[in-house]
């Protein structure tokens, strides 16, 4: 009892504490940040501000756009009570009966403050309006009727681009906890599943990854989170996937794979985060997303394969049964790559023969020890 929650407490604190670094979270966001960026760069945000609006999160869109409304009702009104205030319309100046306002009952700035906000939402309540009598009037009431339009078609648009982002389809799609790594058509693959939990599809499917790693060049310098290209396949390739049901994507460790010199003992020891592309079109919006996830070491299971996620119903339907979607099934495999190619090479020699240049053939001569 005891040896088992030390065993549980070492590795659960101490496994937290040597957590390796990921670039790539396993839900795809990028653990990244840009430091000692000069003002001048800073600068080019505000000029590209619509992208800026849209990658904001919400709680920041959503304080700009409740600024936005009451700062420029807040603003119009003041230029509203100024006119009035100017042409004397207040009722502290004591106009007289037979006086005509440039703003029909405009008593104060709230008052003005209610006659910007009705123009500029396009109320129209009918009680306080516009007379002919004043030209700045009639300029101002322009001037706020197309600056509102403005403000609600820019501010309304980034809230309608952000709803709609493909980046929320994508977390509709999702990877296996787990890479394994097993034999798969007689050759040693590194295997990921991957799902699309909605029966819409995905049109022109791209499955690719990138093996991040430390490397040193032959002059000596290091480069941090050097990419090294994976390929990955599924038995009908890796384009324009079929994604209606779970897929389970490989790749093939031969001579060619950074997997190649690994084995089953070296591998928790490896430093790299393997990280996995999908782009595709979403066929709702025709519009392109990509969904990423990253597999560290400890997260690449050697000796073992998917169990079996797909079956078929006696009404004759499919069934999916996600309950499996990351459970693995350990299998025999070569503990490397290289095992396996040896063991080929071994085989393919036994069924060919192969002069042997150490062998020297000597000659016997035959005597007669018969006598007659």
């Amino acid at each position: 009892m005891f040896k088992h929650l030390q065993k549980w407490c070492v590795t659960h604190f101490l496994g937290h504490s040597q957590r390796r670094a990921r670039l790539v979270s396993k839900d795809g966001r990028c653990n990244i940040e840009f430091g000692n960026v000069e003002a001048q760069s800073r600068l080019i945000f505000f000029v590209d501000i619509w992208t800026t609006v849209l990658d904001l999160k919400w709680r920041y869109k959503m304080t700009i756009f409740i600024t936005v409304f009451l700062g420029s009702w807040f603003l119009f009104g003041l230029l509203w009570y100024a006119v009035a205030y100017i042409h004397k319309d207040l009722p502290e100046f004591h106009p007289s009966a037979n006086h005509t306002p440039c703003v029909e009952h405009i008593n104060g700035l709230t008052s003005a403050f209610l006659f910007s906000l009705e123009t500029q939402v396009t109320i129209g309540y009918g009680f306080r309006c516009v007379t002919e009598q004043c030209g700045t009037a009639i300029f101002l009431l322009i001037f706020q009727s197309i600056l509102g339009v403005i403000i609600n078609s820019f501010m309304c648009g980034a809230i309608l681009a952000k709803i709609s982002r493909p980046k929320k389809r994508a977390k509709t799609i999702t990877f296996s906890k787990n890479a394994v790594i097993s034999k798969r058509g007689g050759k040693l693959c590194l295997l990921i599943r991957v799902a699309n939990l909605r029966k819409s599809l995905l049109i022109g499917s791209h499955i690719y990854g990138k093996l991040l790693k430390t490397t040193i060049t032959p002059e000596g310098e290091t480069i941090i989170l050097d990419q090294i290209n994976i390929n990955f396949v599924v038995d009908a390739g890796n384009e324009n996937l079929f994604f209606i049901s779970p897929l389970t994507i490989y790749h093939v460790i031969d001579h060619t794979s950074p997997f190649f010199h690994m084995a089953a003992e070296t591998l928790p020891q490896q430093d790299f985060e393997l990280v996995v592309f999908l782009d595709g079109t979403v066929e709702s919006t025709s519009a392109t997303c990509q969904v990423r996830t990253s597999y560290v070491p400890e997260e690449v299971l050697w000796g073992y394969r998917f169990a079996p996620i797909v079956s078929k119903t006696k009404e004759g339907k499919y069934r999916v049964d996600f309950h499996n979607f990351s459970k693995t099934v350990e299998v025999e495999t070569p503990h490397c790559a290289m095992c396996l190619y040896n063991e080929k090479d071994a085989q393919a020699r036994m069924k060919r023969g192969y002069d042997n240049p150490s062998f020297v053939l000597s000659e016997v001569s035959e005597t007669d020890d018969t006598k007659m």
